[in-house]
């Protein structure tokens, strides 16, 4: 269409200026914004969007692939990982459905930037994606190979979230959009509020003054549902004739499933974020100064629950009716002497992130360009853990003879496993009856995180060809140094040094040891409640009825929203006990030395690029270095390590023809290691079963990545292309594990999960190797060797590995059917496939790749109608490794935990894989436009209500996993 620009798709053509664009986009843009009448794509709508994506991959020097806004605040989904799985290669990470993280091309290590510069989060990559409301942004690119000029730390991909700058308004601008959300688990609306303004004003003589401010409001309520198992390879004679049967596993054991858990939680997550962007042109002089400024709020809550049934005695299955499956896993079997635990618990961080920068440009001459900026991001968070855990005691029991004992009965489990199984016990009121309920532990700890870093960079280009080298269009150099802190402080509730924990068996008054069950403290105290939803695992099914999903516990709602008056109830509980709190309950948190982390990390980088034009070849190459100086404290003691990395970088495009082009790229990049690795502090877990320990010499990720793509551009924004992938992946951080002893654990080891205790050989000596039980001993057994001082915790330390490698392709393909008559005119689709293999050092497949992923959405648009449906599937991948509730299982299926030493038997890497299963998900959107101004939006996400299943290295589900289906209603505006 023959029309003037638009102020949204100047805005959009200018996305790369703010990024790092190539130098014949920039030149695009300067020409098209010079002319009075072009022929342009306005970027308001699902076509002109995915054809303006097009573009700007079309014009890039780099493998890039961007998501573009269809309209002033509106990326093609509500959030930004949900949209950044519709490009070739990315794969998205979801917490309550919602897509939170994303993998490129396998890999999870990448970086997430505002304008080109760091963001802040709790971690190295920066703020997670459901925590930035996509409706600041106009574009996000996905960068697969870097240039030099690019900052490090990358090793997948580099997203770039880029937002529009006042003086890039032609007209004044007010866009808002109003949305309510359903989420069908959790049965709540929530709203959704954005709103943006800009202008600019020509002040003479003093140049051109430019401002916008953006805000985001959203109040949510979700609700996951959880059923997983603990899964032990098990030798069995299920017909009783003195012989073992035979199960289809490699070793003939069967794959039995205990310790069944339902977990449910109910999180309300408040968000508000703002966002002010300054800027000013002096007259008559090429340059610009800039100021941003983006903060964003995270508030809320949760209420959980988990509830466990375990056997006190592993040998008394039940077999009358059992049978294997296909996998090996046995069903429709009953267990003895079992127990249950409701436990109340909340995790939740709230935190606060900034991200603001002052900085701008100035064409000193028409060839020379000198660039700067000061960044300063950080974030400030406080995670709490909190729970509230009962214990079954016999009442009757400790009424006749004043003993503690536990209140026993029998379980049956039904179902083929193709749905969750079905639980009944022979007690009917296991989990419901007060009188047989007492209060076994409250606990509640504070962590504080800080990370903030500070950056200034300063960069040059030269803008003409060189005299006697015409092929060298440009040269750009720069420098860039950091300084960021991070620390990590915790804090315990303790009373006379003590977790307030088996307080079934402990607590005494006047020296007589006296339980407090559920009945007593609610009718003192108050605080229970029974929980007993109707749509529970309603995506998965149930085989029947599943007795652990209607239960009786401590309000969730006021373990998370009322800590204090949950702590002033066990105040008044234990007054006159052993164990009598004095004081608040900030006066009983102490801090937590032995988790103290700090590190401060300086880096200096410097670069140079050159841009090179041989006609139909051009090419960016060059090199960046960067040293790294790290020193990393504990409470009571320091460590420093540096380091250097030279990473060079090409980047060429040929253009075969006006429409096809040929890419290669090759770069080597770096990752420093997470800050958790790099703190020698030990984190060990409530139940001081297991825990984690860094090191602050560990040297960073390498890659040497290769790349080889061709695309074809054709009519209105279509285009096909292909692309091979290579990453050569150096300095793996894998884990090492040994038993460490504690005395601590002879008094306060929860060995319910026995499984997971490891061995000790002597009592209180640590040793490198990890033991654990082997299959015919039991709860008991591993009770015993904790009273003998003969368990330790299983301290994970992160160490550099081997090395690995991934290997792909990427196939795309987009177009819109206008050449189809009248309505139909407005159909369009956009599809891609990608292929990933790869391998870590232990031969098992890296994380979170699947081997295949498809990505489809079908549109059309038409007289103010818009409507897509997309779909989004990947195939198995590995998930996790070492898993604790599959920590037995591997491919011989022996029982035996033998994954790390191949000199010793029954060496199995693949001990404790947990993969999540394939899964497609549709969603779909629909909007109308009422006039030029006013449009109203609809959005489902999971249409079908699909659920997550977790499998064993054998494909024996062990895991399901389940969240709300989302549908949006709104308005949104523009003038």
């Amino acid at each position: 269409m023959n029309n003037k620009l638009s102020k949204l798709t100047i805005a959009i053509l200018s996305a790369s200026s703010v990024g790092f664009a190539s130098q014949g986009l920039a030149q695009e843009n300067q020409e098209l914004e010079q002319a009075d009448d072009v022929e342009v794509i306005e970027v308001r709508g699902i076509a002109s969007s995915i054809a303006e994506s097009a573009r700007l991959k079309r014009y890039d020097s780099r493998i890039v692939d961007a998501i573009v806004a269809e309209d002033i605040g509106k990326l093609p989904d509500n959030n930004i990982a949900e949209a950044l799985q519709r490009i070739t290669g990315v794969s998205i990470s979801r917490e309550f459905g919602v897509g939170e993280s994303v993998t490129i091309r396998g890999i999870s290590q990448n970086r997430v930037e505002l304008n080109g510069r760091s963001t802040s989060g709790s971690g190295r990559g920066g703020i997670s994606l459901d925590d930035f409301p996509s409706s600041f942004l106009k574009t996000v690119e996905v960068v697969k190979s870097p240039t030099p000029e690019m900052i490090e730390g990358a090793l997948g991909g580099t997203i770039n979230m880029t937002t529009v700058r006042p003086l890039e308004l032609n007209e004044p601008l007010v866009a808002f959009t109003l949305d309510g959300e359903y989420a069908d688990k959790a049965e709540n609306w929530a709203p959704i509020f954005s709103g943006a303004a800009g202008t600019n004003w020509d002040l003479g003589d003093a140049g051109t003054f430019g401002a916008s401010v953006v805000m985001s409001y959203q109040d949510r309520t979700l609700r996951r549902d959880e059923f997983f198992n603990l899964v032990t390879p098990t030798e069995l004679d299920l017909d009783g004739d003195g012989t073992s049967d035979q199960a289809n596993t490699p070793s003939g054991n069967y794959l039995v499933r205990s310790q069944n858990t339902v977990e449910q939680k109910t999180e309300q997550r408040e968000r508000t974020a703002y966002g002010l962007s300054l800027q000013w042109a002096p007259k008559d002089t090429d340059a610009f100064v800039y100021l941003d400024i983006n903060t964003t709020e995270l508030d809320g809550g949760q209420e959980a629950y988990s509830v466990l049934n375990d056997s006190k005695d592993y040998s008394d299955l039940i077999l009358d009716n059992a049978y294997g499956d296909a996998e090996g896993q046995l069903n429709d079997f009953g267990s003895g002497s079992v127990f249950v635990q409701p436990k109340t618990w909340a995790d939740f961080t709230t935190n606060e992130t900034s991200s603001n920068a002052l900085g701008g440009e100035w064409f000193v001459t028409d060839k020379l360009k000198i660039s700067g900026e000061i960044a300063y991001t950080k974030s400030e968070s406080l995670r709490t853990n909190s729970e509230f855990n009962l214990r079954p005691i016999s009442r009757a029991q400790y009424e006749e003879d004043g003993t503690v004992t536990e209140h026993l009965f029998t379980l049956t489990m039904t179902g083929d496993g193709s749905q969750v199984p079905g639980i009944a016990f022979s007690d009917p009121d296991a989990l419901l009856n007060p009188d047989n309920l007492a209060i076994r532990q409250f606990t509640h700890q504070r962590y504080y995180e800080e990370n903030e870093e500070t950056a200034i960079r300063f960069d040059v280009e030269y803008l003409e060809p060189i005299p006697s080298f015409s092929f060298l269009t440009k040269i750009k150099a720069g420098v860039r140094a950091t300084d960021r802190d991070y620390e990590l402080d915790r804090y315990d509730l303790r009373t006379n040094g003590s977790e307030l924990k088996n307080l079934q068996t402990s607590v005494t008054y006047d020296g007589v040891l006296r339980p407090t069950w559920v009945d007593e403290f609610n009718e003192s105290f108050g605080g229970f409640k029974e929980v007993n939803h109707s749509n529970s695992f309603d995506q998965s099914g149930i085989s029947g009825n599943n007795a652990l999903t209607h239960y009786y516990v401590y309000d969730g709602a006021a373990l998370a929203y009322d800590i204090d008056g949950t702590y002033a109830r066990v105040q008044q509980m234990l007054e006159g006990s052993n164990y009598e709190l004095v004081g608040s309950l900030d006066d009983n948190m102490v801090r937590n030395t032995g988790s103290y982390a700090q590190i401060n990390e300086e880096t200096q980088a410097l670069y140079t690029q050159f841009h090179l034009d041989f006609d139909k070849l051009t090419a960016v190459v060059g090199a960046r270095y960067v040293k790294t100086d790290l020193v990393s404290n504990t409470f009571d003691q320091s460590g420093e390590y540096d380091y250097s990395d030279f990473l060079p970088s090409l980047n060429a495009t040929y253009s075969l023809t006006d429409e096809t082009i040929l890419r290669f790229a090759a770069a080597k990049v770096m990752r420093r290691p997470e800050f958790g690795e790099l703190s020698p502090a030990l984190n060990v877990d409530n139940s001081l079963v297991t825990g984690t320990q860094g090191s602050y010499q560990l040297d960073p990720y390498r890659v040497t990545q290769y790349d080889f793509s061709a695309e074809h551009y054709f009519g209105d924004g279509g285009m096909v292309s292909a692309a091979i992938f290579y990453k050569d992946v150096k300095s793996f951080t894998v884990a090492s594990s040994s038993c460490q002893a504690d005395p601590n654990t002879i008094e306060g080891q929860n060995v319910t999960e026995y499984v997971n205790v490891c061995l000790l050989d002597t009592a209180g000596v640590s040793q490198a190797d990890v033991n654990y039980v082997t299959g015919d001993q039991d709860l008991a057994y591993v009770e015993a060797q904790r009273d003998a001082g003969l368990t330790g915790i299983v301290i994970d330390t992160d160490v550099n590995g081997g090395s690995g490698e991934v290997t792909g392709i990427e196939l795309a393909y987009q177009q819109q059917f206008s050449f189809l008559p009248g309505m139909w005119s407005g159909l369009g689709i956009s599809t891609n496939y990608t292929y990933a293999d790869s391998e870590q050092p232990d031969g098992n497949p890296l994380l979170d790749i699947s081997n295949n992923t498809f990505n489809g959405q079908i549109y059309w648009e038409h007289a103010g109608f818009q409507v897509r449906l997309a779909y989004n599937w990947r195939d198995k991948y590995l998930d996790s490794q070492d898993e604790k509730r599959v920590r037995p299982v591997g491919a011989l299926a022996t029982g035996i935990y033998n994954r790390t030493n191949p000199d010793e038997p029954f060496f199995d890497p693949t001990l404790g894989n947990n993969y999540r299963e394939a899964r497609g998900q549709f969603d779909f959107s629909a909007s109308y436009d009422i006039n030029e101004n006013i449009t109203l939006v609809a959005n489902a996400v999971n249409l079908t209500a699909e659920p997550i299943t977790q499998v064993t290295e054998l494909g024996s589900i062990w895991q399901y996993s389940e969240a709300d289906r989302r549908f949006t209603f709104g308005v949104r505006g523009r003038w």
